[in-house]
């Protein structure tokens, strides 16, 4: 998949004032709003400032699809949420557009999970604002090694236990060199953990709403706990633990339910294995007799149809919630429903 065009930040930034001074920008995505206990969070940074007029919406900008969704069910009807980066678009590879960077400076609230926006720190920097509350959703997450293609013998151990990480500069680009893992979201555990964070901003961003916020969260952890009962219960008892997918996405849900995932591409869904790796893999999936190979929407599934065609699988889709295809959308499928799609996908490949 093409990436799109990568602005310098310097022009980003200039022509992000420029805008700014010029009216509102809108970022790239649809806007929604809808239902969630928050913890304090070093993650959360803001100048003192007021918060929103009775009767005003909170303007709150999320980076990608996750974050785009707890932030709307945290912020239910006195948020106005819109993600930067629209549905069928793959993130980890995006720049943001100077009119993004105006979205962002005019915000009350900029929610962005770490590590997948690699520009975030940047453009926080750079677009400061005196009212806005930046909050990154995975601190306080323990981040993992991330796998490289071939190391399988660590698949799945991703720890989330507290630390006590600062966000402060170059955070996500340091993260990010050493490889660490970014898919927090998909572990319906860690993603309680990523709601309490995103509420404990909102309290900061709209004081007199802190109780909403707070109930908003609740609500909304209470139906992930759900989604974790059911991980749980539908995975205990399957006849094999391993399953094979496109990119490494999946070790914190592998890690939390006792799987070992094998993926044929790193953390990135763009790298692609040498035919040694291919190879690699092609011998596991035979040794193991592997019947399923599993893509993801928003890659190309080639390298995938082309294992599962070499060792007789077929393939089936195992969803990273990295962003909505329209099909999706148009089904009125979200964060929960895509996710009880990926534990169908699962039990299923797994009791083969």
């Amino acid at each position: 998949m093409s990436s799109p065009v990568k602005f310098s930040f310097s022009v980003i930034l200039a022509s992000a004032v420029l805008l700014t001074g010029c009216g509102k920008a809108t970022p790239s995505a649809a806007t929604d709003s809808s239902t969630v206990s928050a913890s304090p969070s070093s993650a959360v940074t803001a100048s003192a400032s007021p918060a929103p007029a009775e009767g005003k919406k909170l303007k709150v900008v999320a980076s990608f699809y996750p974050m785009y969704e707890f932030a709307r069910q945290v912020g239910g009807d006195y948020a106005e949420v819109t993600a930067l980066i629209g549905g069928g678009v793959e993130p980890h590879d995006w720049e943001p557009t100077p009119k993004d960077v105006a979205a962002i400076q005019e915000a009350d609230l900029f929610v962005y999970n770490g590590i997948v926006e690699g520009w975030a720190d940047k453009v926080i920097t750079s677009a400061a604002s005196d009212k806005r509350v930046d909050v990154k959703a995975s601190e306080g997450i323990t981040l993992a090694e991330g796998e490289d293609e071939h190391d399988h013998d660590h698949e799945g151990e991703a720890g989330h236990e507290e630390d006590n990480h600062d966000s402060t500069g170059e955070g996500s680009h340091e993260e990010e060199e050493h490889g660490l893992d970014p898919h927090v979201w998909l572990s319906p555990v860690l993603a309680q953990k990523e709601v309490q964070t995103i509420a404990e901003a909102y309290k900061k961003a709209d004081p007199a709403h802190k109780d909403e916020y707070q109930k908003n969260a609740d609500a909304y952890i209470a139906k992930l706990k759900e989604l974790d009962e059911a991980f749980k219960t539908d995975l205990q008892n399957v006849l094999r633990k391993d399953f094979i997918t496109q990119h490494a996405a999946f070790a914190y849900l592998a890690k939390e339910y006792g799987l070992t995932q094998v993926p044929i591409a790193g953390l990135s869904p763009e790298q692609e294995p040498s035919p040694e790796q291919m190879a690699e893999v092609i011998t596991f999936a035979q040794d193991h007799q592997v019947k399923t190979i599993f893509f993801e929407t928003l890659v190309e599934p080639k390298i995938a149809e082309t294992i599962a065609k070499e060792i007789g699988a077929k393939t089936d889709v195992l969803n990273p919630l990295e962003g909505l295809t329209d099909e999706e959308r148009q089904k009125g499928l979200d964060y929960i429903g895509i996710m009880k799609n990926n534990l169908e996908a699962l039990k299923k490949a797994l009791s083969e």
